[in-house]
């Protein structure tokens, strides 16, 4: 996620590595993996049979309390970001008020939450008093474009994140192009399959709970609605409905700074009542609501 000029990296330490290019060198290269289908994890799975592998029954848990004393909040920083996944990016452009500054980030604090009106959200590492770049931006134009990181730009896109100096162009940094949008200002990113000409609804500003840390604004969640979509036309269908996977080739964020790929998925009817309880097998299992089944 990006947090303004903050040197995140160095602070949160999401590297494991010393020498990370050291590191990379000695994994296998980069595959090009054509998307496919696959069967579900468990073609024969019947209704009521629970989890493909009982044996997790079997295993412990621990329970972590994020206020507990002695713990840092960069630990639930950390384990979260790690657990929450995969997520998708929101590589967001934005302006400045008086037009003479661009700025290009990617975050991780990102989703679609409704589709009518089409609204997504962004999340901000600290509070409004210390709003710089893509929230400032946002904040005092109302407008943005969120653009949805894939495999073909992902290098350039991570690269937008360095700790630059204030005035320095992500863009120029990146080599990434812009172009010109139809309702909003920012420019979007050429190289996106997809991009969302984006309107700030609303914000939320967070205060800690950490009794380290009483009334520290901690971040902010700012509401966007969607005002007008960019698909490449390889992606997407003859109806603008559905993009291509095989084209779009998305990337997610796992924990630290791992990304994932797709490279193949199933497909997973959701089931409908009325034709699966036409099996007495089924119907049995459909009993009243109650205070649940904890053990």
């Amino acid at each position: 996620m990006a947090t303004g000029k903050m040197d995140a990296e160095k602070e949160i330490k999401r590297n494991p590595h010393g020498d990370f290019k050291a590191v990379e060198s000695s994994r296998p290269p980069f595959e090009a993996i054509d998307f496919h289908f696959t069967q579900t994890p468990k073609p024969d799975w019947k209704p009521g049979s629970g989890a493909n592998n009982p044996s997790c029954l079997e295993k412990g848990h621990r329970q972590i309390n994020p206020y507990a004393e002695g713990r840092p909040v960069a630990q639930n920083y950390k384990m979260l970001i790690s657990a929450i996944v995969p997520r998708p990016v929101g590589f967001t452009s934005t302006i400045s008020a008086d037009g003479t500054s661009t700025n290009l980030a990617p975050f991780s604090y990102f989703n679609l939450m409704n589709h009518d009106p089409p609204i997504f959200v962004l999340g901000f590492a600290g509070g409004m008093d210390r709003a710089k770049d893509t929230l400032k931006n946002l904040l005092d134009t109302k407008e943005c474009v969120i653009n949805i990181i894939t495999e073909e730009y992902i290098e350039a896109a991570n690269y937008t994140s360095i700790n630059a100096p204030d005035g320095i162009s992500e863009w120029s940094m990146s080599g990434l192009h812009g172009a010109k949008c139809t309702i909003v200002k920012p420019d979007r990113v050429k190289e996106a399959v997809f991009s969302i000409e984006g309107k700030l609804v609303s914000t939320h500003e967070w205060t800690s709970k950490n009794p380290a840390t009483p009334d520290k604004k901690t971040g902010v969640t700012a509401f966007i609605e969607g005002v007008n979509f960019w698909a490449r036309e390889d992606a997407i269908d003859e109806q603008g409905v559905l993009i291509d996977p095989a084209v779009m080739k998305p990337i997610s964020r796992l924990g630290g700074i791992t990304y994932g790929r797709t490279t193949q998925a199933f497909e997973l009817p959701r089931p409908d009542y009325d034709e699966v309880t036409k099996d007495p097998e089924v119907a049995r299992l459909a009993k009243p609501k109650g205070p649940g089944q904890s053990e």
